[in-house]
């Protein structure tokens, strides 16, 4: 099991330079505001790694109850996923979920 560190910190995006607030029900680890992360973690919240690529949303696949976001790494490479977020921008989500099913087409 991947060991986990509780984040919650508000920050700017690196993508579209909007601020982000705490979560406040879960650890904030993307951009509601343009879906956008960056690599820092190895384990989720331990900023452990030295790469800090943005990760680039590129898809979106059913999880449980919700969803998570697909993510390629701009400058390494390696895919991850997030969770989505409530205050995620809910057309971003539909415009990821539509360009995966038209790329498995």
């Amino acid at each position: 099991m991947k060991k986990f560190t509780m984040r919650d910190e508000a920050f700017i995006c690196e993508n579209c330079s909007e601020s982000v607030e705490p979560l406040k029900y879960s650890a904030r680890d993307h951009c509601p505001h343009c879906l956008y992360s960056k690599h820092v973690d190895i384990n989720p919240g331990d900023r452990n790694n030295n790469c800090h690529g943005l990760l680039i949303p590129i898809g979106i696949e059913k999880f449980k109850d919700t969803y998570k976001i697909i993510y390629k790494c701009n400058k390494c490479n390696e895919t991850h996923k997030n969770i989505i977020a409530n205050d995620d921008q809910m057309d971003l989500i539909i415009e990821l979920s539509v360009i995966k099913k038209n790329n498995t087409n």
